[in-house]
Order: structure tokens, then C-alpha cells, then sequence
């Protein structure tokens, strides 16, 4: 009996052991089984919108890779992982990755998921490519973490010298929510307008489900901006700007990424949102040969429109592919080693990951014509 029970706790110890990226320098490969991979994105909630998009780009980054034969001959098989856009549920789900076979993870659209997810995941050794932009995430100093997208720092310092330095306005004003993104955009295009000589004529503050902005709306109203910066998801925009035109507002609008999307148009109304600047690192399908190219790929698979979120997630799902293909299916640190020295020229810039695993640090101006295209401010 003595015996048996040693045994059984020598099971259950190596069994506790067994995470996927639990020992440095591990190889999936030592297996020839498909290589799993976890894609969290919000599949239901208001949000839901921006995590299809998402895991869109992933699978068919993911699908490509398996039909010309997948990795040293072996499938990638994937699971979508609905995290509603909640950190609550993002926290479980980061629990659930590992104890599934997960050896990596794209996603999640949420910067507040992915700040929630991140200890977890460096505790379970699972690289994660997140499309969150909060410079919180950089800040974590967590090697496992890595952003598929600037972060709100280069969104906001490229859109506030555009505002302030080419196009002469002074008269700024702010609303942003105090989520992890909003909370970032505010603190990043606040920084950025101050270092410019700017001081924000109002900076209203309001939640992430909010839906009534007439108060904070009303008293930047009196200030009489030129110009509206909103820090916020695309359809808290929407509704912002939708309401601003109501009270009477004209000011220009301006925003980082949200502000760029099908979803922001259709809430804010095509006539309300025309004219919206944005910064993206992402300006259209139509931007050179490698959009379009993956723009009418992802039309003939999905027979949707491709835009900036299922670009980002597709970017960052091909950064894996190349990094499991360099690394022979490495885990744990060894695949987070090799992730963090790809290079990649990809659809939202050129990617060269710094100690924060931040890969790209550049975006361009963007604004939406009369139709409600976002097109680049010259074009």
C-alpha cells in the first residue's frame, strides 16, 4: 500500500508538471500529434463584433499554413475560446488554456482581458499575441506578452502631431472610458498633446457601458473645440459621436483604431462619422500588394470585408507559424525566445519585438470619406 501510494503521488506530481510550456526547452515536436493553439476573442457581448474579426485573421492565417502542410508535417489545430470580453472570464479561461494542451494563444482583442490573462499565462509558460494597445501591457515587463499592434502610445503621439503640428489646431477636446484601453488612450494622448505645448480644452471621463453621454457631451460643448478626441471601443464611439452631432457638435473627430472601423460607422451613422481622423497602422485593403492580397483572401473565404482587427490577429497568428517553424515546435520560454526574435514585414507594419513585446511602433492618418471608407488623409 505504501508503495501504490507513492506511486500515485509520483503521478499526480508529474501530472502537476505537464502544463504545456511547464519545463524550458520542452518540444512539442517530441510528439507527432497536431500542435494545439488557443484563439480568445470575444464571441458573444457587445464586443463580439471585434473578436469575430479577430479570429477570423487567426484561422485563416492557421488554415493556410495547414493546407501547404502544416509545421515539420504536423496540423495546427485551434480552438476558439469565447472570453466575452470580460476579464473575469478571460482570468478562467487563461486556466483552461493550459490544462487543454494549449503551447500558445492569440488574443485577446481586450486590452482589460489580456492585462487579466497575462500572470497566468507566464505562470503556465504560454505565449500570448494580444491585440491590445494599453501601454499597461508593455509595462508588465512579461516576456510571455506580446502586442500584434502599436500601442496607444505611437496611436496617439502620431495622431496628436498630425492635429496640433500639420494641421494647426489647438482647440482639443477629450473623452475617453476609464477601461484599460480608454484609460491608456487618455493617458497617451494627454501626454503627447502636452509635449506639443497643449493643454486639453475638457477631459470627460465616462465608463465602458455607458450608453447616455449628454451630460459630459453638453459641458465639452461649452468649451467649443475644434476638435473631439474619443478614447474609447468602436461602438461606445459611435454612440458618443452620433450624440455629439445631436447636441449640435462640429467638431472634427479623432481617434485611434475603433474610430477606423465598419462598426463605428454603422453606430455613429455614416454623415456623422465622415471626416472622423484616425490613426491605424492599418489603412485600408486596398494600401499596397500584400493587402490586397489578403483582403481577397479573406473575402473568398468569409465573403466579408477584411479591415484592421482580422489583419492584426492574422499578422500575429503568422508570426507564431514562423516562429514554431524556426524553433521545431518549441514551448514555453523556448517558444516565446523564438517569437520574440521574428522579424516580420507584415500587413500593419514591419515587426521587430522589443524587451516589452511591443513589434510595432509606428501608425499612419487615416480619415472616413463621405461613403464611410476609411481612405489615407492624401488619398
Amino acid at each position: 500500500m505504501v508503495l501504490l501510494a507513492g506511486a500515485a503521488a509520483m503521478g499526480m506530481l508529474l501530472a502537476g508538471c505537464s502544463a504545456p510550456g511547464a519545463n524550458k526547452g520542452a518540444k512539442a515536436s517530441d510528439s507527432s500529434g497536431p500542435i494545439k493553439i488557443a484563439i480568445v476573442d470575444a464571441q458573444s457581448g457587445q464586443l463580439s463584433s471585434l473578436g469575430d474579426w479577430e479570429a477570423k485573421g487567426a484561422k485563416m492565417a492557421f488554415d493556410e499554413q495547414n493546407a501547404a502542410g502544416g509545421i515539420d508535417g504536423r496540423q495546427i489545430s485551434y480552438t476558439v475560446y469565447d472570453d466575452q470580453g470580460d476579464p473575469t472570464t478571460s482570468t478562467n479561461l487563461a486556466n483552461k488554456l493550459a490544462s487543454d494542451g494549449n503551447i500558445a494563444m492569440i488574443g485577446t482583442a481586450e486590452s482589460a482581458d489580456s492585462l487579466a490573462m497575462a500572470p497566468i499565462m507566464a505562470q503556465n509558460k504560454i505565449p500570448m499575441i494580444t491585440s491590445g494597445q494599453s501601454p499597461q501591457l508593455g509595462e508588465l515587463h512579461n516576456s510571455f506578452v506580446f502586442l500584434n499592434s502599436p500601442s496607444s502610445t505611437a496611436y496617439d503621439v502620431t495622431l496628436a502631431k498630425y492635429l496640433v503640428s500639420e494641421k494647426g489646431y489647438k482647440d482639443i477636446a477629450m473623452i475617453t472610458n476609464n477601461g484599460a484601453y480608454g484609460a491608456g488612450e487618455r493617458d497617451a494622448f494627454k501626454a503627447a498633446l502636452k509635449d506639443l505645448g497643449v493643454t486639453p480644452l475638457a477631459d470627460q471621463v465616462v465608463t465602458p457601458d455607458q450608453k447616455d453621454f449628454s451630460s459630459a457631451l453638453t459641458s465639452i460643448r461649452g468649451k467649443s473645440p475644434k476638435v473631439l478626441f474619443i478614447g474609447a471601443e468602436e461602438v461606445e464611439t459611435g454612440l458618443i459621436v452620433k450624440q455629439a452631432r445631436q447636441l449640435g457638435m462640429d467638431a472634427v473627430i479623432a481617434g485611434g483604431a475603433p474610430a477606423g472601423t465598419p462598426v463605428y460607422v454603422k453606430t455613429a451613422g455614416v454623415d456623422n462619422a465622415a471626416g472622423t481622423i484616425v490613426s491605424t497602422p492599418y489603412l485600408g485593403n486596398d494600401t499596397n500588394d500584400q493587402t490586397k492580397k489578403f483582403a481577397a483572401a479573406y473575402k473568398a473565404k468569409y465573403n466579408e470585408t477584411a479591415e484592421l482587427h482580422g489583419a492584426k490577429a492574422y499578422d500575429g497568428a503568422k508570426i507564431l507559424i514562423q516562429a514554431l517553424e524556426n524553433s521545431k515546435v518549441a514551448t514555453g520560454q523556448d517558444l516565446t525566445d523564438a517569437i520574440r526574435a521574428v522579424k516580420y514585414d507584415g500587413l500593419v507594419g514591419h515587426f521587430d519585438f522589443d524587451a516589452n513585446g511591443i513589434g510595432v511602433h509606428e501608425t499612419q492618418i487615416g480619415e472616413i470619406d463621405k461613403d464611410g471608407n476609411l481612405v489615407p488623409v492624401n488619398g
